[in-house]
């Protein structure tokens, strides 16, 4: 194989050998293995460290824009932990006409005390609502390897002898997942690069099927309205729970504030003495303080009590901006992308949630 044709099989792009600066350079001395690694992906799988790349969304979108143009299957890969951030918005536009799977990732991340059967019937009703009904909804761990067996069957099942493409925003764990179905099917070992970072996959990653086809790992949209796209590459590691997020309870009084970390706010304005239960994140401490005293507290401890941000990080880190929602009805979740969301019971309530200016705070439908 000529070097023009090389491709590194961490993150798909083409390899090149003369500009260790640009995205795709290996040492020639890489060129000679079987599978070629690029540098980015070789510090990223060996230690850890991440290069800042030059890829667009628009550069991403080109790439996903040929899907439409195929007849094929489309597994959409969400993070259940992180449902709504990392929804593809206009997904349909992409696709054509293809069948979906929509896959949810991470559920070793809820409590479970939680049914599976409620989170596919509340997976499903998201979706109808985004505009995309879905062939089969089904949820996995990549990290722990739940459903993976299942999920390589329905693929199969549902693809008709068609390629597959594999989409999901960045962090979603689609490299993983795909690495799980090719260990569960071939035997082989982690072949895509995966980690936190956003936007780890920067082509299409070909993996030939047995009958001919080819299954597809698409690069990650980047969702800029998620909370990873403003913390420091330091603080990111507290963003990926590793293990079952456990739910914490507060019995708030009127005009109290809840700090999570120093990344999100909730003011709690009006509604009686109420229960809030926090889906945050084990590693990011959450603290209660009056609203006439928050603030101030905000002021004087950002970096310190209130962190991530780490205190290095806390100049570059964007100012809090306020949302105001009243809460109406049994239960509903107020939603920090990519951070978590607390639980609101028994409307009407009157709350203010603070996020970093362009990070999505909304309100859905409680998953739990």
């Amino acid at each position: 194989m000529s070097l023009d044709e090389k491709v590194c099989v961490g993150c798909g792009v083409k390899i090149q050998t003369e500009d260790p600066s640009e995205i795709g350079y290996a040492p020639k001395a890489a060129l000679e293995k079987e599978q070629p690694i690029c540098q980015r992906c070789f510090r990223l799988k060996h230690y850890n460290e991440i290069q800042d790349v030059s890829l667009t969304n628009e550069d991403f979108l080109k790439i996903l824009h040929g899907i439409g143009n195929t007849k094929a299957l489309v597994v959409k890969v969400v993070d259940i932990f992180d449902f709504n951030g990392s929804w593809i918005n206009g997904i349909q536009r992409f696709i054509g006409y293809n069948p979906v799977i929509l896959i949810g990732n991470k559920a070793d991340l809820l409590p479970k005390s939680v049914k599976k059967e409620k989170v596919i019937r509340w997976m499903k009703r998201e979706a109808k609502e985004y505009g995309l009904t879905p062939l089969d909804v089904l949820l996995i761990s990549s990290e722990k390897g739940h459903g993976i067996k299942e999920a390589a069957e329905q693929i199969d099942h549902y693809r008709n002898g068609e390629n597959v493409y594999v989409v999901g925003c960045t962090n979603v764990g689609k490299s993983t997942f795909i690495n799980r179905i090719l260990k569960e099917v071939t035997g082989e070992g982690d072949i895509i690069t995966t980690s936190h970072y956003p936007g780890t996959t920067l082509n299409l990653i070909e993996i030939p099927l047995d009958d001919g086809a080819v299954l597809y790992d698409t690069p990650g949209i980047i969702n800029d309205h998620q909370m990873a796209h403003f913390i420091d590459k330091r603080d990111l590691k507290l963003l990926s729970p590793k293990k079952e997020i456990k739910p914490r309870v507060f019995q708030l009084n009127e005009r109290q504030t809840l700090y999570f970390g120093g990344l999100a706010r909730l003011d709690y304005i009006k509604g009686g003495r109420s229960s809030i239960v926090c889906y945050i994140p084990n590693s990011i401490d959450i603290h209660r303080t009056k609203l006439e005293k928050a603030d101030h507290l905000y002021a004087t401890h950002l970096g310190e009590l209130l962190t991530p941000p780490s205190k290095e990080a806390v100049e570059s880190f964007p100012e809090l901006v306020p949302h105001e929602f009243t809460i109406n009805g049994k239960k509903k979740d107020i939603v920090f992308s990519g951070l978590g969301w607390v639980t609101i019971h028994n409307g009407p309530k009157r709350v203010v949630a603070y996020a970093p200016k362009d990070v999505h705070v909304g309100v859905r439908h409680s998953l739990i």
